[in-house]
């Protein structure tokens, strides 16, 4: 992948904007081709990918920082609170009630 990303965006090209360093425009510009966030499946508490599939942690800078990783995790436990739970913010605009 990395071979690929410098063959796109190389980084000898002469950008404009290089405040943090050389490497620091290439690095934006491959950070857009690959995102910087992600959703991940998880079923019953594990990784839900296909057999080829994986989450790749990139870095395009060659003198980077340090980074950090946020996880947000949405969804409810199997044995969680149910739409109809008095704990549920579902439960106020069930009709059946």
């Amino acid at each position: 992948m990395e071979t690929m990303l410098n063959k796109i965006v190389p980084e000898n090209l002469p950008y404009k904007h290089c405040a943090e360093g050389p490497d620091d425009m290439p690095a934006h510009v491959k950070a857009c081709f690959l995102g910087s966030s992600l959703t991940v499946p998880i079923t019953d508490g594990r990784l839900h990918v296909g057999t080829w599939q994986g989450i790749w942690l990139c870095e395009h800078r060659d003198e980077a920082g340090a980074r950090k990783l946020v996880v947000t995790l949405n969804g409810c436990p199997r044995d969680g609170p149910t739409p109809n739970s008095p704990l549920s913010p579902l439960a106020s605009t069930n009709s059946s009630r």
